[in-house]
């Protein structure tokens, strides 16, 4: 049996998306210096740095760049980031990730960071599937998707082809 695949956003959508979320960024903390843009590992990392681009082209704030390293089978594991909390305390955190599918990933992104003190702390998703097992939503998506439960979203980062897909 062969898997379909639909493509549910290309790349002049996405990149679409992705200035309109910078700009929510900047209107959420305009009168901030530093925003930190926390990238969830790989795909969440990779749509960080998307972000980061476009907010420093369109906006005086400096973006700072964290790596959370979550274990996604096992999200109980201890989480790591790339800057030290002392980097990130009392400054304006944005936690990204690809796509919220159950908010297993998101919720404990949020937990791990509820540790420290924050100015403001925001989430964004390109895709936000609407199947969630956690109380989570996230404050800036890309697109809402109801799916069913057998049909999992997948974001493609690929130089000159970032696609989001319905496989």
């Amino acid at each position: 049996m062969t898997q379909t695949q639909t493509v549910i956003l290309d790349k002049k959508q996405i990149a679409h998306k992705i200035k309109r979320i910078a700009y929510q960024i900047y209107e959420t903390n305009v009168n901030e210096e530093v925003v930190i843009i926390a990238g969830i590992k790989e795909n969440g990392f990779l749509f960080a740095k998307k972000l980061k681009a476009v907010v420093e082209k369109i906006a005086p704030i400096k973006v700072q760049l964290c790596e959370v390293i979550i274990d996604k089978k096992e999200p109980t594991n201890p989480i790591t980031t790339s800057l030290k909390p002392e980097d990130y305390q009392n400054k304006s955190l944005l936690l990204v990730d690809d796509v919220l599918h159950s908010g297993t990933t998101l919720i404990y992104g949020v937990k791990h960071f509820l540790n420290v003190p924050l100015k403001q702390f925001k989430t964004a998703v390109l895709v936000d599937r609407n199947h969630k097992k956690y109380p989570i939503k996230a404050d800036f998506k890309g697109i809402s998707l109801s799916t069913s439960l057998n049909e999992n979203v997948a974001v493609i980062f690929e130089k000159n082809n970032d696609r989001a897909i319905l496989e």
